[in-house]
């Protein structure tokens, strides 16, 4: 296999997610996914048939592990970086389509289609200034070079009526986000991800229903890790935060 910007195989690693229900190659250096994605893929409440794309797929890990919980979606994925877009076609195999393409100049046949579901890992860092990344995948992944509005505005013109939004960001963005959201999106809610108690929130998951005017709620907060502190070396994960991590436990919205 070929990657387009000089990546080779010592330069990648297999990673398990999903307590290795899902394997995913990913460069060594660079952006990486972690915890983020599967905690997106929690989130989603989707069902087998329905049709899934994902805005900036990476290498794929958030809508495969989508597809180790739920069976028989159909799933579409759309990568700007053409060395990502790659890893995800080699992760996916035949399980989803991978688009390289800007999501805001998609092909024409993609703008022909809607979907179910869009979601989305935006980069969390606006524009300006920089990450401090010196890996250009990796900046590229975590500072914006498209606006967050512009995210939002693709992802709704891609659902179907009724549809749902699922995103992952950054807390302090939350204003900018919801802000978006008001044109054409209702029924929002959000999960506050706390590192530990009585810790602030540092990133949100928001689900939004295309067309919707149900009011939004705001949900307790999911507490990420036990304790006060990171005392040592392990696995200190909540008991929730392993279940959806090790087993692909759901992340319901209530």
């Amino acid at each position: 296999m070929t990657f387009p910007l000089a990546v080779t195989e010592a330069d990648l690693t297999r990673d398990a997610f999903l307590g290795g229900r899902v394997m995913a190659w990913q460069p060594r250096h660079g952006y990486r996914a972690a915890m983020d994605p599967v905690l997106l893929a929690a989130s989603i409440e989707a069902r087998a048939g329905d049709s899934v794309l994902e805005l900036g797929c990476g290498v794929g890990v958030a809508s495969l592990c989508l597809a180790a919980r739920v069976p028989g979606l159909r799933l579409t994925g759309v990568e700007r970086q053409a060395d990502y877009a790659d890893l995800a076609r080699r992760n996916a195999g035949d399980a989803m389509q991978v688009v390289t393409a800007d999501l805001t100049d998609l092909p024409a046949d993609l703008r022909q289609l809607t979907f179910d579901h869009v979601i989305a890992n935006p980069p969390y860092y606006a524009s300006g200034g920089g990450t401090g990344a010196r890996d250009p995948g990796r900046e590229a992944a975590l500072r914006e070079e498209t606006a967050l509005a512009d995210w939002i505005a693709v992802a709704r013109r891609r659902l179907r009526p009724r549809g749902w939004l699922t995103l992952i960001h950054a807390a302090d963005r939350l204003p900018e986000t919801l802000a978006a959201l008001v044109h054409g999106f209702g029924a929002i809610a959000i999960r506050p991800l706390a590192p530990r108690r009585n810790r602030p929130a540092n990133r949100v998951l928001i689900r939004a229903r295309k067309d919707a005017r149900t009011p939004a709620t705001l949900l307790a907060p999911l507490v990420l890790h036990e304790g006060a502190v990171h005392v040592s070396d392990g696995d200190d994960h909540s008991a929730i935060a392993r279940a959806i991590l090790r087993d692909a436990a759901p992340l319901g919205w209530s």
